[in-house]
């Protein structure tokens, strides 16, 4: 947290205004919370993403609003549906003192035993939800899939106990699965391979046995 956004107080207008606004560089926003009324602002476009690259979108953002000093996190960036440039953002003051609840993605690390057999690695659930203090947000949570084989999963309540900072979803929330390898009658169907599939392994399994 050793950078600060700086922001600006604005006057909440209407749509011309806020197109306007963008197009000078800068994003409007809406700062609310802990010790501080709603707020709408405006950040530097450049700035704002700097910080993003910098921190990631779940660390907590110091902000600078006309003198006034926030600690917030970020509750929602809204993105133009074509160009993907950011539109709108939402931020909540904390307090540094109370734990959040903040989800957090997870990241799988090592080569499953079930997909060196030749299964598929699938992640229904991406994110978990933790209870952390502010300051010791993660940007991931890994998890070990090395033992995982096929026809079986890795579950939250498999890998609460590696961390120190409460995992809010039930014990059998699964994170991880391994399917069996299709059968070779049932290449034809596996057009539509899951993304997950083709992520971790690397290949569509459609586009085996020729080119």
């Amino acid at each position: 947290m050793g950078s600060v956004l700086n922001a600006k107080k604005r006057n909440a207008g209407q749509q011309s205004t806020l197109t306007k606004l963008r197009q000078s560089g800068a994003i409007p926003g809406v700062v609310y919370g802990y010790q501080m009324e709603s707020t709408s602002i405006t950040v530097d476009g450049r700035e704002f993403a700097k910080m993003l690259a910098n921190i990631g979108q779940k660390n907590v953002f110091r902000l600078d609003v006309d003198g006034k000093k926030v600690n917030a996190v970020l509750t929602e960036i809204q993105r133009c549906a074509l160009k993907g440039n950011v539109k709108h953002v939402d931020f909540k003051s904390i307090n540094m003192s109370e734990e959040l609840e903040v989800d957090i993605p997870v990241t799988v690390k090592g080569d499953a035993i079930g997909v060196a057999e030749g299964g598929l690695l699938l992640q229904p659930n991406r994110e978990v939800k933790i209870k952390v203090a502010p300051n010791a947000i993660p940007e991931t949570i890994e998890v070990d899939v090395t033992n995982v084989a096929i026809g079986t999963s890795l579950y939250v309540g498999d890998i609460r106990h590696q961390y120190s900072f409460e995992i809010l979803n039930e014990d059998d929330y699964t994170l991880v699965t391994i399917t069996p390898p299709p059968a070779e009658g049932d290449q034809e169907n596996m057009v539509d391979a899951t993304p997950e599939a083709i992520e971790v392994t690397g290949k569509n399994p459609s586009d085996e046995g020729g080119e």
